[in-house]
């Protein structure tokens, strides 16, 4: 006997059998109890997802000698025949390759003939909007005045192309797409079955990769278990079948972006080519690897949503403390844009190498939402360059500062007379509960805050001004001007008291506006260190 795909070897045969559509199952159920049978269904939804299954299988419950609440009793000579596919009172017809006038036509003229056996029938034209326009006025007709004794049910993957005519003398019902828990039990079901060992694993890669179509995943998983005959099918079997890439390297390769390091980007994009790696699919992968950082960082009750393991979660909320909103969002944009291009294109690898070099060179990238990072990349850069100045140069170039500043009216901002810097305000040794609590938090509460805020609020220092006030010494008067808003006021106070369960007043200034110069800024590595040391005991 040859072999029979799983997807006709498990196709089921009642409706008790179908996964993922018990809206539809339970509705047809209930019409074939109370005898409330119509004359004409609309299936329609993506593909997979059970539209023709359930036609078959409501096809044998109505004509079935004895049902079982709604359902084919499977014994009775009339399920036997069309289980079979002998009953002459099943016809199913694909309209793909029947599309003409004279294959409707055809049909108006076999319905004048009642049923041999049954009390019904049953015409499943699939795919039914491949219908020409005259095939659809011909059918309009036999849909409007039908005999008693046929139904019509029509299946389509693309319900938009059916006439409206035609859809309004229909029972529409919409399949939906399966979701991953549900394949992946009923592919967990059929591998034992089967006898097949396999990795939970593995089973969630191949639920994820079908989109929501069961028929897809048991075409996937009879291939991997074809590759890889007579052995335990892997999580990394999986991949190599289906030429996946594994989550570890889109975590490596992100860190690389962020680092800018386009070299070491190449050499990954080099290496998933010579091991046949699928880039279209790596591509749709990584955008939704993206996807899932995006929402971890946007809502901190988003983990249940995520459909991923508990050492990759781990991994996620690490990296989501690595980058910012606004560049994940402008990561998805490019890799999503790129997505649609790579459906025709001739030349995959370029327009890859292309998108990534766009996200580790945001200068490249001429779109307004590359704007921020371009700015944290010159920032990082004027960092670097100053971190490389030697200790000499520094003095020398506060000493030239200070020299300067003695020739303008006032000695300069920011120098005391003689060309020395201003003494820097002593660092204060302990600060009230509240904004301690303020402290060790303090850069979670700025990443949250808007794009804008967040750069104002780059190198500022805090104080404790009592009464549960607290200071904020901005860098520069341009920053004190911004930070000095009210919505921005009022954005840091709401995220303080989210964070700390506890109001706040804040007080910007500057270093030259500051009415608390007495005071001294806090500490932050002092804090956030005996902090640590206390989990540590």
């Amino acid at each position: 006997m040859s072999y029979m795909a799983l997807y006709r070897k498990f196709r089921p045969s009642e409706f008790e059998d179908v996964k993922g559509q018990d809206h539809i199952v339970t509705t047809l159920k209930n019409q074939i109890m109370a005898d409330r049978i119509g004359h004409a269904y609309l299936f329609c939804g993506t593909r997979g997802t059970g539209k023709t299954t359930i036609a078959k299988i409501f096809a044998r419950a109505v004509n079935c000698e004895h049902p079982l609440e709604g359902s084919p009793c499977g014994e009775c000579p009339s399920c036997r025949s069309i289980g079979a596919g002998r009953s002459m009172n099943v016809i199913e017809i694909d309209a793909a390759s029947n599309t003409s006038v004279d294959n409707i036509r055809e049909i108006r003229e076999e319905i004048v003939y009642s049923p041999t056996e049954g009390r019904f029938k049953v015409y499943i034209i699939d795919e039914v909007h491949m219908l020409s326009p005259g095939a659809f006025n011909a059918l309009l007709k036999t849909l409007e005045e039908p005999p008693s004794y046929v139904i019509f049910i029509l299946a389509t993957t693309e319900v938009h192309k059916i006439p409206i005519t035609i859809l309004s003398r229909c029972q529409r019902y919409d399949f939906r797409r399966i979701t991953a828990d549900t394949i992946t039990a009923r592919l967990q079901e059929l591998t034992e079955k089967e006898q097949v060992e396999t990795e939970e694993k593995a089973l969630r890669y191949i639920a994820k990769a079908a989109d929501g179509s069961l028929r897809d995943a048991l075409s996937l998983l009879d291939q991997c278990i074809a590759f890889y005959l007579n052995e335990p099918l892997t999580y990394d079997h999986v991949l190599e079948v289906l030429g996946a890439v594994d989550t570890d390297v889109y975590s490596s390769l992100l860190r690389k972006i962020l680092k800018g390091d386009l070299v070491a980007v190449m050499e990954d994009v080099e290496k998933l080519v010579l091991q046949g790696r699928e880039l279209s699919q790596f591509v749709t992968d990584f955008t939704w690897y993206l996807r899932n950082l995006l929402l971890l960082k946007s809502s901190e009750q988003i983990e249940d949503v995520l459909d991923v393991s508990t050492e990759n979660l781990n991994q996620l909320r690490q990296e989501a403390q690595m980058v910012e909103t606004d560049t994940l969002t402008r990561y998805i944009r490019v890799f999503s844009e790129l997505g649609g291009q790579l459906r025709n294109a001739t030349q995959k690898r370029i327009l890859v190498e292309v998108a990534l070099i766009k996200l580790c060179c945001p200068a490249m990238e001429p779109a307004q939402d590359g704007l921020l990072d371009r700015i944290r990349a010159l920032e990082k850069k004027m960092e670097d360059t100053l971190t490389g100045i030697s200790q000499e140069g520094l003095k020398a170039l506060a000493g030239a500062a200070g020299a300067y500043g003695a020739g303008l009216p006032g000695g300069g901002a920011g120098f005391a007379p003689g060309g020395e810097a201003e003494p820097e305000p002593p660092m204060v040794d302990a600060v009230p509960e509240d904004v301690e609590l303020v402290v060790k938090n303090w850069y979670s509460i700025v990443n949250q805050s808007h794009p804008s805020l967040k750069v104002m609020l780059k190198d500022a220092k805090l104080k404790a001004l009592g009464e549960n006030r607290l200071g904020i010494l901005a860098r520069n008067s341009l920053a004190e001007e911004s930070l000095k808003q009210t919505d921005h006021i009022a954005q840091l106070e709401e995220l303080i008291e989210k964070r700390i369960q506890r109001k706040i007043q804040i007080q910007v200034a500057s270093a030259q506006t500051d009415p608390n110069k007495n005071v001294g800024v806090i500490d932050f590595e002092k804090i956030i260190h005996m902090d640590i040391e206390e989990e540590e005991d």
